[in-house]
């Protein structure tokens, strides 16, 4: 759970980064304003999955100043029981520039994340459960692992910005037995180095790999197939931050709706592109009958 603080800056990073003076940098990028949003993986994911009829639980810790943020997930039949208050520290807050070229730079405080929500799955049922493992508290990451493993339910890494915090052999430990891994194209890379594993060998660990490549879409590679997967196409492209979250609640609609793969990441890419059409990550909004059409209307069949 976190606040977002997204901020435009009205020129291209590359033009005031000099590749090399990188070991002095020191660079300032003065903006057009602050809006702040409500945010973070499990907030924005939840949100998505909502939308498209389903009501997911959300597990995290939040700070003290969590009331509007409640009112909001209330407000969307979002369930707070799951969530975590912490008293003396503020919720996670990421600070966001996004630059002309959609590239963006993002300073983050932990704040409340930087507590275990201490969760104990007693109601989870391997037959009816799926759990998504997003970036956050990293006691919170791999001790879900655990318990999802001992209790064979079926659960999704999503390392995203916490990989900055892993160590090799606590990632590979948290990727052994995964259904999934879920990153983008860099976040791969980082992986790969960290654990010293092509996708052959995380393949090994995780079934499967997904990998999110913007507007060129996804690929889902598995064995010895690779099924690339093409983006939706986009109205007006306001804000990109959040899609990657947003392509994650189509997946997990998709998986427990009973699909195929390739036709689940295919739900996410819609779901991306309702959410980079505005500014903030739980923004957009979509019936269900609004969404199937957009759906068959990018990919010719119907949801």
């Amino acid at each position: 759970m976190a606040y977002d603080r997204i901020m435009d800056f009205p020129g291209k990073f590359s033009d005031y980064i000099l590749p090399d003076k990188i070991h002095v940098l020191n660079v300032c990028f003065n903006v057009n304003g602050l809006v702040e949003k409500f945010g973070g993986t499990a907030g924005n994911i939840a949100f998505s999955l909502s939308l498209l009829d389903e009501k997911p639980f959300i597990i995290a810790a939040i700070g003290k100043d969590y009331r509007n943020y409640f009112e909001w997930l209330q407000k969307n039949n979002i369930s707070v029981d799951g969530i975590k208050i912490i008293p003396e520290e503020f919720t996670a807050g990421a600070y966001i520039t996004t630059d002309m070229s959609d590239n963006q730079i993002t300073g983050f405080n932990p704040g409340a994340m930087k507590y275990p929500s201490g969760y104990i799955f007693e109601k989870a049922k391997p037959n009816g459960s799926i759990v998504l493992i997003a970036p956050g508290n990293i006691e919170d990451m791999t001790g879900y692992a655990r318990t999802c493993r001992d209790r064979k339910i079926p659960y999704i890494c999503d390392p995203g910005q916490s990989l900055t915090k892993w160590d090799k052999q606590t990632l590979i430990e948290w990727l052994d037995g995964a259904l999934l891994l879920i990153t983008n194209d860099y976040e791969l890379e980082v992986i790969m180095k960290i654990t010293g594993l092509d996708k052959k060998g995380l393949l090994a660990l995780a079934g499967t790999i997904i990998t999110t490549l913007g507007e060129k879409g996804s690929i889902i590679v598995s064995g010895d197939s690779e099924v690339p997967v093409p983006a939706a196409k986009a109205g007006k492209v306001v804000d990109p931050t959040g899609a990657g979250d947003a392509y994650r609640a189509g997946l997990l609609k998709g998986i427990v709706s009973g699909k195929d793969l390739p036709a689940a990441a295919r739900i996410g890419a819609v779901a991306a592109v309702y959410a980079i059409e505005k500014y903030g990550t739980q923004e957009h909004r979509f019936t269900y009958d609004e969404f199937a059409e957009r759906y068959r209307n990018n990919f010719g069949e119907n949801l």
